[in-house]
């Protein structure tokens, strides 16, 4: 059964179509001006003196490990509340994610549990600004300096979100961001690494383009890379989308309000909690249920009539192939109870005021239908 309202949707436009047009009518699809445009522009928004676009945002991830010569053995500091790839790029290069529990209020890694994981073999902390909300950027990085660690910012969540007014990408080593169809701005797939580190910058370049020099003979390899390039179209449509990225970032808060306001005084859920020193770039709109509330039953109860809701996420050290891997991972009790109860809603730039009214009955509908059937 189709759902009535889109979980979520890209918000794509006359100008996004024309830009991809006019690559396909120039001919040069790969390797070419729209990608270049696209690199230079989101430096100049992010604050950063270099961007480098790839093809997805996992990608983007691995190449920084990668550059960052993080490799067999080495531990890096990563939450387990975050999507798999945070964690999926150390152990392609045989490193050891070290899982870290995260704060209360924002789901995001706990600065303080660092000093509790951290051992003699820890190389890094990647951080995650989960759902767009930024770490706590001054802890993370003073800890960081005390130890003399790498930091990577996985911001792939957060593209225009602010840490005490500074954007975020210009944190830690380098950043990266995603443009899957269900972020702020889209590319289709694709992704991009932000930094100020010229030689970060040059090998990312390389890596991404079969190890390739940047100015070497088309088949000569400086070393080992990969098929990581950002195709022309996908080149232009960033470009394009970019230009409304702020126009993007105010609907979804419009959006994030609306439901604010609706769930005002709702005593079986938690709404997401910003913090006052930040802005907040609204990837997704996540709720926490109460304890002793089925989420499970709540979400069939939505879906039958016809509002989608997600679990979110699925603690990645919970996930089988990572137990098979690592084992069983202590000291992660609010990890575990977070994401027991967290739901995301449907949420993007065009939902409407009577589509929000719509989800929120469904849910309240639900969770009086479950507490009807658990009392009789």
């Amino acid at each position: 059964m189709k759902p009535s309202i889109p979980m979520s949707a890209a918000h794509i436009d006359e100008s996004d179509i024309q830009a991809v047009l006019s690559v396909l009518r120039s001919g040069r699809l790969a390797l070419g001006p729209a990608t270049d445009a696209f690199e230079s522009a989101m430096a100049n928004y992010v604050g950063t003196r270099h961007a480098i676009a790839v093809n997805s945002g996992t990608a983007a991830l691995h190449l920084i490990v990668k550059a960052l010569e993080i490799g067999e053995g080495d531990e890096v500091l990563v939450p387990s509340f975050t999507f798999a790839a945070s964690v999926n790029v150390l152990l392609y290069e045989r490193a050891v994610p070290v899982f870290v529990d995260i704060e209360p209020e924002t789901y995001n890694l706990d600065p303080d549990d660092l000093r509790r994981k951290i051992t003699p073999r820890t190389r890094a902390i990647l951080a995650v600004d989960v759902f767009g909300h930024p770490c706590e950027w001054d802890a993370i990085l003073a800890f960081a300096r005390e130890h003399g660690l790498k930091v990577i910012d996985d911001s792939c969540e957060a593209l225009g979100s602010e840490y005490r007014g500074q954007k975020i990408g210009q944190f830690g080593d380098a950043a990266a961001f995603a443009f899957y169809p269900n972020k702020q701005m889209t590319t289709g797939e694709g992704g991009m690494i932000v930094t100020d580190d010229d030689e970060i910058a040059d090998l990312c370049r390389s890596l991404r383009n079969q190890g390739r020099g940047e100015m070497g003979p088309w088949l000569e390899h400086e070393r080992l890379g990969f098929n990581y390039r950002m195709d022309e179209m996908s080149g232009a449509l960033g470009l394009s989308q970019l230009r409304r990225i702020e126009e993007f970032i105010a609907r979804r808060e419009h959006v994030a309000n609306l439901y604010n306001a609706r769930l005002d005084g709702v005593d079986w859920l938690r709404a997401p909690a910003v913090k006052s020193h930040v802005r907040m770039s609204w990837f997704v709109y996540v709720i926490t249920l109460a304890e002793g509330i089925d989420r499970a039953a709540v979400a069939r109860a939505a879906e039958l009539r016809r509002v989608p809701v997600r679990a979110y996420f699925s603690p990645v050290h919970l996930q089988r192939y990572i137990i098979n891997r690592l084992g069983h991972s202590k000291g992660l009790a609010l990890t575990e109870s977070i994401a027991r109860r967290t739901l995301a809603i449907p949420f993007h730039n065009q939902l409407t005021v009577a589509q929000i009214e719509e989800v929120v009955d469904t849910l309240q509908t639900s969770v009086n239908h479950l507490a009807g059937r658990a009392s009789a």
